[in-house]
């Protein structure tokens, strides 16, 4: 019997999944990679370089997705796609046309590394934008077919967003990273709500990096949260220095339930490192960057997605019950949870 349990998620009793190798032993970090990775390759449509650091979502029986689309000239926009199995991907051929409330069309210089959650009967995409500076760009949809923009939550400089998939206390609720104009040398995940997705406030301090030397430079929000009996599932990623430039690398925590800028454990250890060649070897090298899971609450299993070297799009598995028990086991304490105000 399951010890933990997810919460208010849909079963989705097709969703990717690949049995624990054999040669898994105790005590090895409980996410394993699919051996078929990476699922989805270079120059994957006319016109498109490399996709990555994309997002998915389970809808109609199958599964759609939302994703960062580098072109052959180096720009990035967002392009949509669908797969009857989430391992499997067609793309349509032209990025998404964003328009307004009134229908016209809204489009930023740029647009990267989205994210996607279901809130009530509606859609949301998030993603990194330009305007004046990197901000976090939103648009809804219910049919897929229309993405209408939403006013920016935050202010340049502003990265790495995502929304929690429900709302908490009556108010929507993001994680974002505010960072610089560079390759931010820095950050912290912050969190903001919203009653109406145009105003945001109460901006809470998270977490931030840490002594372990693998989030020893920035961390920033990945995956939407996952609703779970013990809390809000949190994978990020944890960012270090070396003489060869930036490794990321996947971490997890675990939210209050009520009031998520609390952290209630955080793991010591990373979850996933770049080890394999698609992770170590591409336009970016040594980029694990956790984007987007797709979870079954009646199995507990769960894939996520993640983008690999800035060039694929690659996965990997764990189950729930494994993976919060390694979480909990391999806790660093947070000596400010206390401190619920303003900060």
């Amino acid at each position: 019997m399951s010890k933990y349990s997810i919460l208010n998620a849909p079963d989705v009793p097709n969703m990717p999944w690949q049995e624990k190798p054999a040669d898994f032993h105790d005590g090895d970090i409980p996410l394993w990679r699919y051996t078929e990775n990476p699922i989805i390759n270079r120059n994957p449509i006319p016109g498109v370089a490399r996709i990555f650091n994309s997002a998915v979502v389970p809808y109609e029986g199958s599964f759609i997705g939302v994703f960062r689309a580098e072109q052959t000239n180096g720009i990035p926009f967002i392009y949509f796609g669908r797969s009857a199995d989430g391992i499997h991907w067609d793309f349509n051929h032209d990025r998404i046309e964003f328009v307004d409330e009134n229908g016209k069309p809204f489009m930023s210089g740029y647009e990267y590394d989205p994210r996607l959650v279901k809130i009530e009967d509606t859609y949301y995409a998030i993603w990194c934008q330009d305007s004046y500076g990197a901000t976090i760009g939103m648009a809804k949809t219910k049919d897929f077919k229309t993405f209408t923009r939403l006013e920016n939550p935050f202010l340049p400089f502003n990265r790495n967003a995502v929304m929690f998939p429900r709302k908490i206390n009556d108010k929507y609720v993001i994680l974002s990273r505010p960072s610089d104009s560079g390759h931010t040398p820095f950050g912290d995940i912050y969190l903001s709500e919203s009653p109406d997705l145009t105003y945001w406030g109460r901006h809470r301090h998270v977490m931030g990096k840490t002594s372990e030397w693998w989030e020893s430079v920035k961390i920033g929000a990945g995956a939407a949260p996952i609703e779970t009996s013990e809390g809000w599932l949190l994978f990020y990623h944890g960012v270090t220095g070396t003489c060869n430039g930036f490794v990321y690398s996947i971490g997890g925590a675990i939210l209050d339930i009520d009031n998520p800028s609390i952290v209630r454990y955080r793991c010591s250890t990373f979850l996933l490192t770049p080890e394999q060649w698609y992770e170590e070897r591409g336009f970016v090298p040594n980029v694990c960057f956790p984007c987007a899971t797709i979870h079954d609450p009646a199995t507990g299993r769960i894939a996520l997605y993640y983008g690999a070297a800035d060039s694929y799009v690659a996965c990997a598995f764990t189950k729930l019950d494994e993976i919060i028990d390694y979480i909990k086991t391999n806790s660093i304490v947070r000596t400010d949870d206390s401190e619920i105000g303003v900060r």
